[in-house]
């Protein structure tokens, strides 16, 4: 009895201490990217593009990662960087949680992303978000979506400009990915560019159904390209997924 107890009262302790350290995280983050957000209004536009991407993006991205390290014990440990390409290619993420959104703008520069258009409208980060060009779609029309991520996507990669894209269109949870869209294999495909697939496990220390975080280190593996040249897009999209779901199989 008396170590039933004394688990519960371990316990309760631990989630206020999460508790705590959570509520000075976003507090932290707040304040950090209200401030960068008006930095990067004011003095972004004298930057070319690709400058844009790794002066004001990369370094915020890179204080919000050691914020969340820093105040809430969350680490990562990253396996498979030399599989990263010379050129830029299309990236293909699983998408667990905000974390990744913010890492993944540490590890490829220049880089350009697939978002919601709501995310624009985002007071401070929305604004200056918008000033770096992502990929900003109506999630409500497919169709052109597509054909958005397809038009900019190329222009991009043309450009010597990494895409980024989550192709399971919202978070889900450790474990098994979802659905994949076929939007990223049918852009490394019309751009004839190959795939660099990513995989971790973000969403069991930023858990997307609770905003308490939790201490540990956040898997991140980088896979071998996937060649598009010899195959179907519907292959492509399935030899991507197939990858980052053995990846996370690994990591579980």
């Amino acid at each position: 009895m008396s170590s039933a107890v004394g688990s519960a009262t371990t316990q309760a302790v631990a989630n206020t201490f999460s508790f705590i350290r959570t509520i000075v995280f976003y507090f932290s983050l707040a304040v950090w990217t209200v401030f960068w957000a008006m930095l990067m209004i004011l003095f972004i536009y004298p930057f070319r593009f690709k400058l844009r991407h790794r002066i004001f993006v990369k370094t915020w991205a890179i204080v919000s990662v050691y914020l969340c390290r820093l105040i809430c014990g969350v680490r990562w440990e990253v396996k498979g960087r030399e599989n990263i390409p010379d050129t830029p290619c299309v990236v293909i993420s699983n998408h667990q949680s905000t974390w990744e959104t913010f890492f993944l703008q540490t590890l490829l520069t220049p880089q350009t992303q697939v978002i919601k258009q709501e995310l624009l409208k985002i007071p401070f980060f929305g604004w200056a978000f918008k000033k770096i060009k992502p990929i900003a779609i109506n999630r409500k029309d497919a169709r052109q979506a597509l054909q958005q991520v397809r038009d900019q996507g190329k222009a991009a990669l043309e450009h010597n400009v990494w895409v980024l894209i989550f192709p399971e269109g919202t978070r889900t949870h450790p474990g098994e990915p979802g659905k994949f869209s076929r939007g990223g294999a049918g852009l490394a495909k019309a751009a004839e560019v190959d795939i660099l697939p990513i995989a971790h496990n973000a969403g069991v220390f930023w858990p997307n159904d609770s905003w308490l975080k939790r201490p540990g280190t956040i898997q991140v593996e980088i896979g071998p390209v996937v060649k598009t040249e010899p195959l179907s897009v519907a292959e492509v999209n399935d030899a991507t997924r197939n990858w980052i779901a053995g990846s996370l199989n690994k990591m579980n």
